[in-house]
């Protein structure tokens, strides 16, 4: 029987097996990381991220809507580790937001949260780059906003949305010259589709298939980031920040805040 309707328990059952899936890939993401410094560790970063949230989502006994997307928020945010961390825990944010305070998730309200989701993501980042997760995930919220006008039952949309994702991480080495340079396609949209993946299958029940080991285009060869050219990085290493407040933080505060960082970084998010 299709699909219709999520609650918060099939919700919750989605998040845990995508979250798995992609811990048990990270290895084969980590593989793919050339951009924004080859330094291997994006599904090491991503699994970080989501297990964190993962955690204290398999912890909750039969939550609400409001409070499984107020802990995958918060949880994913306080543990998020490196860029693509990040930024999945941004994607995670703005999709929550969007489904809170929902009593039921339809196609209609799952397409709202994918936009909420990738709006969120691409405001944080203060300098967003196409040919990343960012396209992957914006590709897959315009597909998902298309699916719910047909009337499509769960299972169909997400096949479509993730489809969609796939189509699109295959065309990132077009838009990032790094990642065609290395032969491969980006790491942190490799990760978001892992992720999906394994959510989806723990919703319908389908098998879980490990992802085969990334070879480089046309030689059959691992990927080796040695050989990728870094001498215009600057800035080496991810660093992360909880700021907690004690006055308050204007709008002039946050403009002189940011200038500041992006003197000492230049991937801010």
């Amino acid at each position: 029987m299709a699909i219709e309707i999520l609650n918060a328990e099939l919700i919750q059952k989605a998040f845990l097996a995508g979250a798995n899936n992609l811990e048990r890939n990270k290895e084969y993401i980590n593989e793919l990381n050339v951009f924004p410094v080859p330094d291997g560790d994006t599904g090491s970063n991503m699994s970080l991220t989501i297990m964190a949230a993962a955690n204290e989502v398999s912890n909750l006994d039969n939550p609400s809507l409001k409070e499984l997307s107020k802990t995958i928020s918060s949880g994913s945010l306080r543990g998020a580790r490196g860029n693509s961390g990040v930024i999945l825990s941004q994607l995670l944010r703005g999709f929550c937001k969007e489904i809170k305070e929902k009593e039921k998730v339809d196609v209609n309200v799952l397409a709202d949260g994918f936009v909420r989701g990738v709006e969120t993501a691409y405001k944080a980042v203060m300098k967003p780059k196409e040919g990343t997760i960012l396209t992957v995930a914006k590709a897959m919220a315009e597909r998902a906003v298309e699916l719910a006008e047909q009337g499509v039952n769960i299972e169909e949309f997400a096949e479509a949305v993730i489809e969609c994702g796939d189509e699109t991480l295959e065309k990132t080495p077009d838009l990032l010259p790094v990642l065609k340079e290395a032969g491969v396609v980006d790491s942190g949209g490799q990760g978001l589709m892992e992720f999906l993946k394994g959510a989806f299958n723990g919703l319908t029940g389908k098998e879980v298939v490990d992802v085969t080991p990334v070879k480089k285009a046309g030689t059959g060869a691992s990927t080796d980031s040695e050989n990728i050219d870094t001498s215009d990085i600057k800035f080496g290493y991810c660093t992360e920040f909880i700021i907690n407040l004690e006055r308050e933080f204007t709008i002039d505060d946050e403009i002189k805040f940011k200038e500041f960082l992006t003197s000492i970084g230049d991937s801010l998010v």
